[in-house]
């Protein structure tokens, strides 16, 4: 939920809050420098069998490393050798024939050079992580009220007196969100769940920061409902039609504001109990009981994750939720709203400041009239479309900025197999990960770089509440990794020379970029005071405290939806990949998730009634089979919290699993609701 000098100071201005995947990430940039050590003791093939736990505690990155296809293990080169064999692989390559892959664990500063120097490289293949997480978020948002971010500011959610928290755990992969749900509880205030699994964290949470609920604990949902994996779309309408039987729902803000009301409550009124029950899995009782709730609330927070965008109508999903608040008219005004809770570091900076396929007409326009230049028009690949040309033999290079791309993706074997097609791929990290082992250009290359709070200067990232924030940096840790802004700017100068627009040594100055940005990217004018100031800021237009939308016509957009059909034969199982409490993403931290007792990963945690009815017993090894692949030797692990005919594995290792299924508005994979069958080892 952002940082400020290393993240101890939240939006609110309240100190230590910080939370444990912080503390686990400033710990692995501790790490002594052995990473290149172990690529340089370890072959390929040993590489291969390591899991993401070993392969991050290798030890930090310190030295540029190289693999050429056809040798056993990485060796090290020099940062000139490696800086060098990167411009001449782009100074051959058409430039349409590359693609550019950027983290959240960026800065705006270095997001925001890498995408200007890829469009005036010639491309528009710039993407970034969010298209497999939040992406649906984004579209799905924009589609209903015209941003596709947050509409609220933290003191918003602490102000509601009741926040619905759907498709998410927050305990393991967002906890700073559990101090204000918190907050929310000490107010009076209510919590609904919606999730197919029952995450102990939010029945009851231990807030680090405050002394009572740390001894104590504090109680957080009011009300947990469990529906099937996938039948979220079927909850949500049942919730909406329960609410229009009970006539609370506020007519004047529908007509006034919202566009596609009428049909909607149409649709409702046909769409029948036995239909909405039978997708969902849960109990017109359980949903008349949240529709009341929600009726006699007065401020409601609606708040989302993957648990809703990793579906095959992952935007409906989302449409779905805004219906919801405009129902109420809880959209437009204070203390109410909608909030996709997005847990990375910087994953919604990055895309502000250009990093999509397709830029914005206002930054593209900026753009070319700040650096008097001529961008690339033509239709750039999202993420899943670079690896699937990449699959095709039809790209050449590929540039990942942090993150494991390899790793994040479904169906693993397609994706080493994509990406081992390249004849050059470059990964800008600080630490090792499962691509570095599976997914091998002809040429690979790893650049170290520093973590942020190692930066020499300071840097800027958005939280999810639309606030651009100051990192302070600090000291470097080892001799060798270089900043991201000056591998970026060493990179562009080299392959576009002395005649290009941009003036990539100028560039090497944060405070410049910075001027850059305030300049191109509507909303973060104030970017370029905050060096003199150090005024954090709320990007403008985005958080809605009247009901102006920046749709085409300015009202609020009410999508109607078909409710997709429940998956799954008798024999089959639905799985959903879950991160551990002690992982961030695809990095991670402990082997054990202790919210939910489970000591190892390579487990599949199912229902006692399913073990039952499927002939197993607690901790046999099983192998587990989708229509893509199969993982063998899994433990079966007895859970009572999932909701019988669901599974849950861990991401990354379960992507194995997961089909290249992906909704087709938001190109987000369907990493939820993946069929499985059990079989004896």
């Amino acid at each position: 939920m952002g940082g400020q000098a290393g993240g101890m100071v939240n939006e609110a201005g309240r100190t230590l809050e910080m939370c444990k995947k912080s503390v686990q990430a400033m710990a692995a940039d501790l790490q002594d420098g052995t990473a290149c050590d172990h690529l340089e003791s370890h072959a390929i093939s040993q590489l291969k069998k390591q899991t993401p736990y070993q392969l991050e505690h290798a030890g930090r990155l310190t030295q540029p490393m190289l693999y050429e296809k056809g040798e056993e293990f990485y060796r090290r080169i020099e940062w000139d050798e490696a800086l060098q064999r990167i411009s001449t692989a782009l100074a051959n390559t058409p430039a349409d024939e590359t693609f550019w892959y950027f983290s959240g664990r960026s800065s705006n500063e270095a997001g925001f050079l890498l995408q200007l120097f890829a469009r005036l490289y010639g491309t528009n293949n710039v993407n970034n992580c969010s298209y497999y997480c939040h992406q649906a978020s984004g579209v799905g948002l924009s589609s209903a009220v015209g941003s596709g971010t947050a509409t609220v500011v933290l003191d918003d959610v602490e102000h509601a007196d009741l926040v619905f928290v759907i498709g998410g755990n927050p305990p393991s992969n967002h906890p700073r969100l559990m101090t204000t749900l918190m907050h929310v509880k000490n107010k009076k205030g209510k919590v609904i769940v919606i999730n197919p699994a029952i995450e102990v964290g939010l029945v009851k949470f231990k807030v680090p920061s405050n002394p009572f609920s740390l001894l104590f604990g504090t109680r957080i949902a009011d009300l947990y409902v469990q529906p099937h994996i996938g039948g979220d779309l079927a909850v949500l309408t049942g919730i909406a039609k329960a609410v229009q039987e009970l006539g609370a729902e506020d007519s004047p803000f529908l007509q006034q504001f919202c566009d596609g009301a009428d049909e909607w409550l149409e649709h409702l009124s046909a769409t029948s109990w036995e239909e909405i029950t039978a997708k969902s899995g849960v109990s017109e009782n359980e949903i008349r009981e949240m529709a009341s709730t929600y009726a006699q609330a007065k401020n409601v927070v609606f708040c989302w994750t993957m648990g809703i965008t990793h579906h095959e109508h992952g935007v409906q999903n989302v449409q779905a939720i805004a219906n919801l608040a405009m129902m109420r008219g809880m959209l437009g005004r204070p203390h109410a709203g909608l909030l996709p809770v997005r847990g990375h570091s910087n994953v919604q900076g990055i895309g502000s400041v250009g990093v999509t396929p397709k830029l914005k007409d206002a930054i593209f326009d900026a753009l070319e009239s700040e650096f008097d230049v001529k961008l690339p028009t033509h239709t750039g690949l999202d993420t899943l479309g670079c690896m699937e040309s990449a699959d095709r033999g039809e790209l050449s290079l590929g540039v990942c900025l942090g993150g494991n791309l390899y790793g994040s993706n479904p169906d693993l074997e397609f994706a080493a197999g994509a990406l081992s097609n390249l004849k050059t791929l470059v990964y800008i990290n600080t630490t090792l990960n499962t691509g570095h082992a599976h997914a091998l250009a002809d040429q690979t290359i790893i650049l170290p770089v520093l973590a942020r709070d190692e930066e020499a200067q300071k840097t800027t990232q958005e939280s999810m509440f639309n606030l651009v924030r100051l990192s302070d940096g600090g000291p470097q840790r080892h001799e060798g990794p270089r900043s991201e802004i000056e591998v970026i700017t060493d990179i562009a100068h080299s392959v576009l020379g002395e005649g290009s627009p941009v003036d990539w040594k100028v560039m090497k100055e944060a405070p410049n970029i910075r001027t850059a940005i305030s300049k191109t990217i509507p909303g973060f004018e104030k970017i370029g005071d905050i060096d003199d100031t150090g005024n954090e800021f709320q990007i403008e237009g985005r958080t809605f405290h009247a009901p102006r939308f920046a749709t085409p016509n300015g009202k609020a957009q009410i999508h109607c939806h078909s409710l997709p059909e429940l998956k799954g034969g008798v024999n089959q199982l639905r799985l959903m990949t879950v991160r551990s409490e002690g992982q961030f993403n695809t990095v991670v931290y402990e082997e054990a998730d202790i919210y939910r007792g489970v000591e190892r990963r390579d487990v599949i945690l199912i229902h006692p009634d399913d073990i039952k009815r499927l002939g197993l017993r607690h901790r046999q090894k099983v192998t587990v089979r989708s229509s893509v692949g199969e993982l063998n030797d899994i433990l079966v692990h007895r859970y009572e919290d999932i909701r019988a005919g669901n599974v849950l594995m861990y991401f990354p290792e379960a992507n194995t699993l997961v089909p290249r299924t992906s909704d087709p508005l938001s190109r987000t994979p369907a990493f939820k609701g993946v069929l499985v069958t059990l079989h004896e080892a």
